[in-house]
């Protein structure tokens, strides 16, 4: 009967989500499917990028980083999976990527787009990362950094207030008196996932894209605890306003922290 249809496709997908759950422990394992999922992902940002229209100020937020090399670039976080595709390709730039299982699918398919990657933690405004391999990870950035190679880290930290920039780029920046550019890359076109604690933006092909970037945040190397917090609050206020910016362009506003919803293009 009609009114079984409901009932009947409930039944299935707790049925479907069920078996997932018990099939990705070994997929997840499998190199040859990680193999082919980097493969998809890769090709899948790559045709997004050939099919959105980009904005005018898309080139010239990439060659305002290039003025400051070496620098450490970032975004945040849910909004950062387009990333490789801001930055003038002659420049090299080593990721931060954490040490989770997720992340590190996030991490070949960066590598796979031209980025070098390390692993740890970004470091959250009350915790030690070191314990998290940050410690390690932030030294293999600031010799990179010390090198001429340019770095990337997303702002905020997984798990914690989403769009609220953790400590440890603020220190990186401190040890290494390179500048942190705030970067913001919107789309017209993209779809929310609802679940994900940072609201990720997937976006879709075949829409507009805009980049903004805004002044760099200079940390300097005798900067004490109060210095380092009013740093941190900075680069929050600048990479909200490059994200309000970005989606300006557009003509649309950017989504909530904690929005659950899917955007869609006005025009």
């Amino acid at each position: 009967m009609a009114g079984d249809k409901p009932h009947r496709t409930g039944f299935l997908t707790k049925f479907l989500k069920r078996a997932w759950q018990r099939i990705r422990g070994p997929l997840a394992r499998s190199e040859v499917l990680k193999t082919v999922l980097v493969n998809l992902i890769s090709g899948y940002l790559r045709l997004v990028y050939a099919t959105n229209k980009r904005l005018p100020g898309f080139y010239e937020t990439i060659a305002s980083q290039k003025k400051q090399t070496p620098y450490i670039v970032t975004f945040w976080h849910g909004q950062h999976l387009m990333g490789p595709f801001v930055r003038d390709k002659s420049v090299p730039v080593v990721a931060m990527f954490s040490r989770s299982a997720d992340a590190e699918l996030n991490a070949r398919v960066a590598e796979k787009l031209g980025l070098q990657t390390v692993r740890g933690s970004g470091g959250r405004a009350d915790s030690d990362n070191s314990g998290k391999g940050g410690a390690r990870a932030l030294i293999t950035l600031k010799r990179a950094l010390d090198q001429g190679t340019s770095t990337g880290m997303i702002a905020d930290v997984a798990h914690s207030p989403v769009r609220e920039a953790g400590q440890g780029i603020i220190l990186l920046a401190k040890l290494s008196g390179r500048p942190i550019l705030p970067v913001a890359y919107a789309f017209s076109r993209s779809k929310i996932l609802e679940k994900s604690w940072d609201k990720t933006s997937i976006p879709l092909p075949f829409g507009r894209s805009a980049a903004t970037t805004t002044e760099p945040v200079w940390v300097p190397a005798d900067a004490d605890e109060n210095l380092l917090e009013e740093k941190r609050l900075e680069l929050t206020r600048k990479l909200d306003a490059a994200t309000l910016a970005a989606y300006k362009q557009l003509g649309m506003l950017p989504p909530p922290a904690r929005a659950c919803h899917s955007q869609v293009d006005p025009t």
